[in-house]
């Protein structure tokens, strides 16, 4: 497991937005009295949709709203890899996924990409529009190779569409996520190769199976009075 602390550079302070505090309040209301402190990770995720990323004093002022010791927060803000702790690009985080599936289906040229036009990972940008990072399975391996950029995955991506996939980020446009080929969800490449009769899906062949040596199902008869 890798080593995760906090940034160097720091803000001054925190605060929720009120959006966010009455989200977070009703968010803890989800849980009986006195456990309020399980809702810990989704405050800590609504602080980082607010900010970007999760911040020392974002820490204090979770642990402060919840109850609960700062390190207890602390603790899971550095386990769970889905919190950032140090700022991210303003225009898009990308999480290239390098594990054996997207390997072998080419994500060393999605690397390569982010390397060339960024810099090292787990880092911003020098315009510090961009934050990138390879990341493990994040469970699209059919769709393989893949990356997740802010809140969407965007698969089946090649060098060539990825880069114009940044290109139009950097350009202020919000690309559709999804497959860059058109596939459905993970359907076959080229559309089904089974299962294609639709008479399987509307109950019309089901009606003419006949299961043999079913026994008959006995008639209803009056019961004596």
């Amino acid at each position: 497991m890798s080593v995760r602390r906090l940034a160097q550079v720091q803000p001054a302070s925190f605060a929720f937005s009120p959006a966010s505090l009455k989200r977070a309040r009703e968010v803890m209301g989800h849980f009986p009295a006195g456990r309020q402190q399980s809702a810990v990770i989704q405050i800590l995720w609504l602080v980082q949709k607010q900010e970007g990323w999760v911040s020392e004093p974002a820490i204090r002022a979770t642990a402060e709203l919840l109850g609960m010791p700062v390190i207890r927060v602390l603790e899971i803000a550095t386990f769970y890899t889905m919190f950032m702790l140090e700022p991210v690009g303003s225009v898009a985080l990308i999480q290239v996924c390098g594990t054996t599936p997207c390997q072998t289906r080419g994500s060393e040229g999605l690397l390569a990409v982010c390397r060339r036009k960024f810099g090292p990972s787990n880092h911003r940008s020098k315009d510090g529009k961009f934050y990138w990072q390879e990341v493990e399975c994040m469970g699209a391996c059919a769709n393989a190779p893949m990356a997740a950029i802010n809140d969407y995955y965007y698969e089946d991506l090649t060098p060539e569409s990825f880069e114009k996939l940044l290109d139009d980020f950097a350009a202020g446009k919000k690309p559709k996520p999804g497959s860059a080929i058109g596939r459905q969800g993970s359907a076959p490449e080229g559309g089904a190769t089974t299962l294609t009769d639709a008479r399987l899906f509307d109950g019309s062949l089901a009606k003419k199976i006949r299961i043999p040596n079913l026994p008959e199902k006995p008639s209803k008869t009056k019961a004596p009075a």
